[in-house]
Formats: C-alpha cells, sequence, structure tokens
C-alpha cells in the first residue's frame, strides 16, 4: 500500500515538473510579457493587474547584488543592481560588473541588448492582445486587380470598384483608440513646405492618441513592460515623452519649415514634389476612399494572412497624385500600428525588423530622421512600413 502511494505521488511529481506551465511559480520566468500559458504571472505589470505568482516577491523582487552568472541579463526593476549593456548609462551597474561582464556597454536604444527572437515574440503577443482590431464581420475589402512589381509605376486604374467595400464605423470608430486617431487625423496640410501649427485642442488630441493607444490599452502597456524591463525607459512617463517628441516633434523636410512629422508622413500622408510620400496608415485610406478623395488602382503585394490584421501594397491616387507602392497593415487597431511601428524604430532604426504574426514573418523598415534632432541628441521617426517582398 505504501509502495502505491509513493507511486502515485512520484508520477505526480514528475508530470508538474514536464509541465511547468501548471505552476504556481516564477522561477526562471522573471521578466517581461505576459504569458497565456500560466495561470499567473511574474512581469512588473502583474502588481497592477493582481495575477502575480505567489512566490513573485520571493523570486524577481530579491535581486542579487553580484553580477556571477547575471551578465547581459534582462532588465528587471525589482534587482538591486543591473547585469545588462544599459547600467553603465544609467549608474546601477552591480559593484563587479566591469569585472565579470566588461565595461564596453551598448546602447542604440536598447537595440543592441533585444535580439530577433524577442521582438518575434512579442510581436505575437502584441498580435493576440489586439483586441481592437476589426473582424471579418465588421470589414470586407476588395482587392481586386494583383500587378506585378514592374507595372506600380503605370498609373493604370485597374480596379473599378473601391478597396472597402464594407466597413461598420459604428462597432470600430466608436472605440477610443480609433476615435483619438480620426481626431489627429485631419489636423495637418499634406503638402511639404507648409509650415504645421497646432492649437491647444489639436496638441491635446495628440496627448489623447497617445494615452488611449498606450496607457489604456493592455497592448499599449505590454509593449511599455518589455522596454522597460530591458531598461529602454525607467518610466512611463519617459515612455510617452519620448514616444510624443518621435511621432509628433515637428521638422522640415521642404522650404525652412516645420511642415513634417513622423506621424504626420507615416499615419496621414503627405505630398512632396508632386508625388504622394508616406501614407501607410487602412484608416485614413478609407476615410478619404469613402469622400471621393482617394481612387484605389491595384495592388502588388497581399500578406499571406487570412484574417486581420493583413498586409496590401497598393496603388492609389490621392485627389490627383499619385502613389506608387503604399503599404500598410490593414484591419489593425490604432494601438497595434503605433506599437509595432516604435517597437521596429526603437530597436531596429533604420533597419528591417522582423516580426511574427499569426507564425507568419512580417518585417517592418524604418528610417530616421538625420538632418534635426530632439533631446540628447535622439532622432525624430521619418519613415515605417510593412515591408514587401
Amino acid at each position: 500500500m505504501m509502495k502505491a502511494i509513493f507511486l502515485v505521488v512520484l508520477s505526480v511529481t514528475l508530470f508538474s515538473q514536464g509541465h511547468g506551465n501548471t505552476l504556481d511559480s516564477c522561477e526562471g520566468r522573471c521578466g517581461y510579457g505576459t504569458d497565456s500559458n500560466f495561470s499567473c504571472q511574474c512581469n512588473p505589470s502583474c502588481e497592477t493587474f493582481n495575477d502575480c505568482c505567489s512566490d513573485y516577491a520571493e523570486q524577481c523582487k530579491e535581486g542579487a547584488t553580484s553580477c556571477q552568472g547575471r551578465c547581459d541579463e534582462k532588465y528587471n526593476p525589482q534587482n538591486q543592481c543591473h547585469c545588462n549593456s544599459k547600467c553603465m548609462q544609467y549608474s546601477n551597474c552591480c559593484s563587479d560588473y566591469a569585472d565579470l561582464c566588461g565595461s564596453g556597454g551598448g546602447g542604440g536604444g536598447g537595440g543592441s541588448v533585444i535580439s530577433d527572437a524577442e521582438l518575434k515574440a512579442l510581436s505575437e503577443t502584441l498580435y493576440a492582445l489586439d483586441y481592437n482590431k476589426a473582424s471579418p464581420s465588421e470589414l470586407v475589402i476588395d482587392p481586386q486587380t494583383l500587378v506585378p512589381d514592374s507595372q506600380t509605376g503605370s498609373q493604370s486604374d485597374l480596379s473599378p470598384r473601391r478597396l472597402f467595400s464594407f466597413l461598420d464605423e459604428e462597432a470600430l470608430f466608436s472605440k477610443p483608440t480609433f476615435a483619438a486617431l480620426l481626431a489627429v487625423l485631419d489636423n495637418y496640410h499634406r503638402m511639404t513646405g507648409e509650415a504645421e501649427d497646432f492649437s491647444p485642442q489639436q496638441l491635446n488630441e495628440q496627448d489623447t492618441f497617445l494615452k488611449e493607444t498606450m496607457s489604456n490599452t493592455e497592448l499599449g502597456r505590454e509593449l511599455f513592460s518589455f522596454l522597460f524591463t530591458k531598461g529602454v525607459y525607467a518610466s512611463e512617463e519617459e515612455f510617452i515623452y519620448d514616444l510624443k517628441m518621435m511621432w509628433f516633434g515637428l521638422y522640415c523636410r521642404s522650404k525652412n519649415t516645420m511642415d513634417s512629422s513622423g506621424f504626420e508622413h507615416i499615419f496621414a500622408g503627405e505630398v512632396k514634389r508632386g508625388k504622394v510620400s508616406g501614407f501607410h496608415n487602412w484608416v485614413q485610406f478609407y476615410r478619404l476612399e469613402k469622400e471621393g478623395l482617394l481612387n484605389y488602382y491595384s495592388h502588388n503585394f497581399d500578406g499571406p494572412w487570412t484574417t486581420y490584421p493583413d498586409v496590401l501594397g497598393m496603388q492609389f491616387k490621392w485627389d490627383g497624385y499619385y502613389k506608387q507602392v503604399g503599404s500598410s497593415v490593414i484591419g489593425s487597431s490604432p494601438e497595434f500600428d503605433l506599437a509595432v511601428y516604435s517597437l521596429c524604430y526603437i530597436t531596429r532604426p533604420g533597419k528591417r525588423c522582423r516580426l511574427s504574426l499569426g507564425g507568419k514573418q512580417l518585417e517592418i523598415q524604418t528610417y530616421t530622421w538625420d538632418k534635426s534632432f530632439y533631446g540628447d541628441g535622439k532622432k525624430y521617426i521619418g519613415s515605417a512600413f510593412p515591408a514587401t517582398p
């Protein structure tokens, strides 16, 4: 009888060890992110959402004072000292950091210590958290004609119908993040060379957009949690302020005027030297097409996704000005677009950024604005968009 009981206990123990996601423990799990495979969490956000594991304080809040075995670890704000490449910048390294890990430190906004695997894992999490995205019952598109890359410059209207054949505006645009985006989109002059001058109300609309997308959504909080634990930002206030500057800070694209910003270029679109420049947001596309100001011509790329978000590379005319290839994520929420573009710009500025959405690879190309700066030599966003093959 005792032997039988021992075997049962041993079997249960081995089963638990082989299925760690059933354990209420933070052992080996301290850091960023929400993992749906576990019933409790081990990141700084868990204290806010009251879903910490029972040993969170013991495992994650009692940081060691040595870098032994901790070089290049993920940033954990609960640790007493740190052992990653940013600790030199923030003067919070453990006393033996130089001896055990080397004193060379890197920066680049945290990009040097964030791997492609981490970006793919985080982008999958953001994809899963995009609760405000359009459903197939709320959005129907009609891509019509697919053209080869060699014909994207022909300016031939090969699609007689609109791209957006149905959108449930009441369901989508009543959501706070969509309403905040729409309020900001009409605050710009599309022609480069025309100075932007915002009223107090328009400046407040920018703040509301950032608050609704980044502070008031689980998706936005997940992005901040990741960047916080990697040591990129020391607080949410710093995070939001930096987004405000990099996205909405004005710089000059033409005629020595403060006529452009990352947000205007990417979300609203511009016209420069007789051509559409930027313009990588589906809500703006829908809005202008509905008003009769935009004529969809064709597409040269349709991503592998069978639901939303999807990715299209499009040809169109905006009130007489042509866009040869304008790629956009279709059906995504404003917070998703802002999050993935910000993530890629912060971690892979001016480079291809490899993400994963629903098991499918997506690359985001970003560009820095190198002619003017904000803060301590930081660069504004020049552009960001889905890279098509």
